[in-house]
């Protein structure tokens, strides 16, 4: 399920409730911007009126964009949850847009969400381009925004789990219009229906992803009947190297599938440039997709991630962390340092800052005299780039006679350390003698 953000604000106030109760005798128009209570508060927040629709009673629903939150807690409600368009409009025109940079930092309305919105087309699923800041891109850039804005499936249900969808996915028609679809966890195909889907799992031979497999963990230890701890093991995981080109069907459907929870990618089909890294927990009834990350096959901006996601009934288990640390480990085998395709969504933006720092950490406590960011850069396969901008938000890089260097006190750095290694969750580690891999091609910079 979607998780809610924080939000500063209250919950209704007597008055307010009068005027949601009036409101339930109004209809709004789309464009109209007011106060809705959210479902994943119950808080006022500021709101704009994206669709209209009737429901199966008769009664109109309105889909509305809560203008300081993310696309992803957008929902359907009824007019008794908008306070009337007159209300507090001289505060909420006064509201600023409120969006997540690559650095992780909330952006107000201006020259940088400006350009963040310019380099949405670039970072298109799969398809990396350059926009330069020509109006040729307002028209596509526009059409994509209206044509995505409103979800269209609202729940899937994968395997054991249901899931509220966050984000709209070109899925063909029929399923497009479905309010649920059911999704295989094993070959990805949808259905909409749960017969069919039971019929499908029936038939199905091979219950893992197509490919190579080329990384699994060995089973957790059996845990000690005498210990308190309450800690839960992961299951046994795998990796399989899955080729856009070879499998285009299943590659296809886990970006559709993707794309009902990352928003600042655009689907297209051309998938055969791509390989896909699908990570999978194993037991007895298969390999269970739980997320991936997909990367070019050869891509000349030293990118070695190009789209990354966790599915959210696997969400916090570590799993994304783990994709991270596993693309980098594939840059150590490659022999070059890479980093994550632009611009990231807001909750990639939190994995990687937290992946880089634990990185550099981990670099300068074992650092015994003065190290540059090259020396970082060929331990961690970090870019040069993410490096400096990690040291900086530690304030660990100082700029002395015309030049920068690492200011890196060893009372400091593990202090950091101390906040920073237990922070964001669990941690999986990439154990090394369970990866079987090679590099597809050879070039500058790579092994022969």
């Amino acid at each position: 399920m979607a998780h809610g953000q924080k939000s500063s604000g209250a919950g209704p106030s007597s008055a307010q409730r009068k005027d949601l109760a009036a409101a339930g005798a109004l209809e709004f128009a789309v464009g109209t911007k007011t106060q809705c209570t959210a479902a994943f508060d119950g808080a006022l927040h500021p709101a704009e009126v994206l669709e209209i629709r009737t429901d199966a009673a008769g009664k109109k629903q309105y889909y509305v964009h809560f203008m300081d939150c993310d696309k992803r807690l957008d929902e359907w409600v009824h007019a008794d949850k908008l306070l009337p368009p007159n209300s507090n409009i001289s505060r909420l025109e006064s509201v600023p847009s409120l969006a997540l940079g690559c650095s992780g930092e909330l952006q107000a309305d201006g020259q940088k969400i400006t350009r963040r919105l310019k380099r949405r087309l670039e970072d298109t699923h799969h398809v990396p381009g350059h926009l330069d800041d020509s109006k040729d891109h307002a028209g596509p850039e526009k059409e994509h925004a209206e044509r995505t804005k409103v979800k269209n499936v609202q729940v899937v249900e994968y395997g054991r789990y249901e899931m509220d969808t966050w984000y709209y996915s070109p899925y063909p028609e029929p399923y497009a219009s479905c309010h649920k679809l059911y999704v295989c966890e094993y070959s990805l195909k949808y259905f909409r229906k749960k017969a069919t889907l039971l019929r499908h799992l029936a038939k199905l031979e091979a219950r893992h992803p197509p490919g190579d497999e080329i990384y699994r963990s060995p089973p957790p230890p059996a845990s000690n009947p005498g210990s308190s701890s309450n800690a839960v093991a992961n299951p046994p995981i795998a990796v399989f190297e899955v080729d856009g080109k070879a499998n285009k069907v299943y590659c296809q459907n886990l970006c559709l599938l993707s794309k009902l929870f990352l928003d600042h990618k655009t689907l297209y089909y051309d998938v055969d440039p791509f390989l896909f890294y699908v990570l999978c927990e194993v037991d007895a009834d298969g390999y269970h997709t739980v997320g991936y990350f997909s990367k070019e096959k050869n891509c000349q901006d030293n990118y070695n991630l190009a789209c990354i996601l966790t599915l959210p009934c696997y969400q916090r288990k570590g799993y994304g962390k783990f994709l991270i640390a596993f693309a980098y480990q594939l840059s150590h085998l490659e022999g070059r340092p890479g980093t994550a395709e632009r611009p990231l969504s807001d909750l990639g933006a939190v994995s990687f800052r937290s992946y880089w720092t634990r990185q550099v950490l981990d670099v300068l406590r074992d650092c015994r005299g003065d190290i540059s960011v090259q020396d970082i850069s060929d331990r961690t396969m970090m870019m040069p780039s993410d490096i400096i901008e990690t040291l900086k938000q530690l304030n660990l890089l100082q700029y002395w006679k015309g030049s920068h260097y690492i200011a890196a006190n060893p009372k400091v750095v593990e202090e950091y350390w101390r906040i920073y290694s237990g922070a964001g969750g669990r941690w999986l580690e990439v154990d090394l003698k369970c990866l079987h891999w090679q590099p597809l091609t050879t070039g500058p910079g790579r092994p022969k």
